[in-house]
């Protein structure tokens, strides 16, 4: 299947999986996320259920479903707060979500008030998100406006949909790309990052979200998929880079990185649960500023 055939990312509903799952359990006081698990059909809020009652179910493949979320919840902790804050610190009247997925900040965020969202994401995804939203009730956004581009980075015009969507590139944005680079080439990476600094002035930020490599995720990512037992199988990582590599790029397109982190030394700041689990390490969250 092409990507230009895909149906919705399998990756996105994984990881609201993780933010449902984490809800209340997870650096409380520091992370939550009420919101995601109304964005879940039924069968997939089962294996969350199981995960915040600490109740694995037996037979390998619903085991493996079980530990995919478990783990996606202890990923996505670190790396949401270390978002939430960035985008507190550096929020703009501007928000673009690039890759946004199920994400629920529109809808939780209380700082967003005065700021317009656009989500850009894959049509197949976007319209998926749409029927969740529909179906779920969700309360309104907190967001001043709320605007949806359809993007697939791999063939269409991110500059194009966000000027068509009511975008305006003369004044500052906070762009948030998390959770996308490692399922993009490295060409598909640089053609997103020249067409968000080419809708971005002075002032602008983006945070971004980024897997480094890793033997063991690499490893592991691939026995999934030949054993076809995660939800991320279908969907694999097709770019990794080191933060010296990520600076360059972003050097190149007028951006400079002003921190960049990995998810381990987040979580060792927000509680012990999660500090033992090393595959946090490949992980990062970068902020850039356009100066």
């Amino acid at each position: 299947m092409s990507d230009t055939e895909r149906t919705a990312s399998r990756t996105a509903i994984l990881v609201c999986q993780g933010r449902a799952a984490a809800d209340g359990r997870l650096a409380v006081g520091r992370f939550a996320d009420a919101v995601a698990v109304r964005l879940l059909r039924n069968p997939e809020r089962a294996p969350v259920d199981e995960v915040r009652a600490g109740t694995p179910p037996t037979g390998w493949k619903t085991r493996a479903t079980y530990e995919g979320v478990r783990a996606c919840a202890e990923v996505v902790v670190p790396r949401t707060v270390a978002i939430d804050d960035a985008l507190r610190s550096h929020g703009t009247s501007q928000l673009v979500v690039l890759g946004a997925g199920l994400d629920s900040r529109a809808w939780r965020l209380p700082e967003l008030t005065d700021t317009d969202v656009w989500e850009v994401d894959h049509p197949a995804s976007q319209q998926d998100k749409q029927e969740r939203l529909a179906r779920a009730g969700a309360p309104p956004a907190l967001a001043r406006s709320l605007h949806f581009a359809a993007v697939d980075f791999a063939t269409d015009d991110l500059g194009s949909a966000l000027e068509a969507t009511g975008h305006d590139a003369s004044v500052p944005t906070t762009w948030l790309w998390e959770g996308v680079v490692p399922y993009l080439t490295r060409d598909q990476v640089r053609a997103t990052v020249r067409a968000l600094t080419g809708r971005s002035v002075q002032g602008s930020t983006l945070v971004l979200n980024y897997q480094g490599p890793s033997v063991k995720a690499s490893a592991g990512r691939m026995i999934a998929r030949v054993l076809n037992s995660t939800v991320t199988a279908s969907e694999p990582w097709r770019s990794l880079w080191k933060p010296q590599q990520m600076a360059a790029l972003l050097a190149e397109y007028g951006l400079r990185v002003v921190s960049d982190e990995d998810l381990l030394a987040i979580a060792h700041r927000l509680e012990s649960s999660v500090r033992g689990r090393t595959a946090l390490r490949s992980g990062r969250v970068a902020i850039a500023r356009q100066d």
